[in-house]
């Protein structure tokens, strides 16, 4: 299990940066190695944060971060994977890291106006020149993941996935599977909504991302909620958290998968590994597929400008 670290400085609301510190340094401390970020989370801060979370202890993690979102020098350009682009992205974010390489680099949405062969190309080359060790896909579609694979083998492509967002399980997890491609699973815990903290949209903080999500909002997200009281209470007979058996089912889906809930609090990050131990039966697996059948949440998982950026 990964940390993700978009949500100290990106998305959900304001943190204090010496907590989201101390949360990566409670992290590493319990034994997580791989590290999520992006430039545009921030944008740019996010990865200067971990730049100075990782002072004296860049050895102990594997450290991911993306490119091309958006262009940061042209924000009307979105997604953005020109050749050119990603050489100079690269460089901007080793710099704001203060690191020489990165271990896993993804381009963190696919370019419609480029063709992946061209940017994974580019990509190639920051491996040969040891920027960065591995690469990476963020929601691409199966036929792209083919693409690119054939012109630099990834070693991981990144979606979201978690009981309320299994479309990965129609094709591109069956890709990746045959050509040997490591599964990042994003927002394991549907974006907090499966930890079942959310009573209503209220109480989320109005510069909190997900006041403009269609899964929180009005007849969505009480639709939403009936699904996470029927996990929940799977998960209450089992004497655990609803966020702990969300986890779990990620983790069950095998060892391929690696889902990296983010956090903002130390104990959450204990909370969350404690689901590394937790074992589901056929019986457990069972319910859990009738609580939450694939397609049955409702509202999509972005609103509809981003959500055209998906299965690149």
């Amino acid at each position: 299990m990964g940390l993700g670290c978009m949500g100290m400085s990106f998305g959900y609301g304001s943190v204090e940066e010496q907590q989201s510190i101390t949360t990566i340094h409670k992290a590493l401390d319990l034994g997580v190695t791989l590290l999520d970020t992006a430039d545009i989370y921030g944008p740019e801060t996010n990865e200067q944060l971990l730049g100075r979370a990782l002072v004296g202890r860049r050895d102990e993690v594997q450290l991911a971060t993306k490119f091309g979102a958006r262009s940061l020098e042209d924000p009307d350009r979105a997604p953005d994977g020109r050749p050119e682009y990603v050489l100079r992205a690269v460089d901007r974010s080793l710099l704001r890291l203060g690191m020489d390489h990165i271990d896993l680099y993804y381009q963190h949405r696919v370019d419609p106006q480029v063709p992946i062969e061209e940017t994974v190309g580019a990509m190639a080359q920051l491996v040969s020149s040891g920027k960065v060790r591995f690469l990476g896909l963020s929601e691409a579609s199966a036929e792209t993941i083919r693409r690119a694979h054939a012109v630099h083998p990834l070693s991981a492509v990144q979606s979201e996935y978690s009981l309320w967002t299994r479309d990965m399980e129609v094709e591109v997890i069956p890709t990746l599977r045959d050509l040997g491609i490591g599964f990042v699973a994003y927002s394991p815990l549907g974006r907090g909504f499966l930890t079942g903290r959310f009573t209503s949209p209220d109480d989320l903080t109005e510069d909190d991302w997900r006041r403009s999500n269609p899964r929180f909002q009005g007849e969505n997200f009480t639709r939403n909620r009936e699904l996470v009281n029927r996990v929940r209470a799977i998960a209450e007979e089992k004497g655990v958290t609803a966020a702990q058996l969300a986890l779990a089912w990620v983790l069950s889906r095998g060892e391929d998968v690696v889902p990296i809930p983010g956090t903002t609090k130390p104990h959450r990050v204990e909370e969350n590994l404690a689901a590394l131990a937790l074992c589901l039966t056929d019986d457990d697996l069972r319910r859990l597929d009738e609580a939450a059948p694939r397609g049955t949440t409702a509202g999509d998982r972005y609103p509809a400008a981003m959500m055209s950026l998906l299965n690149g």
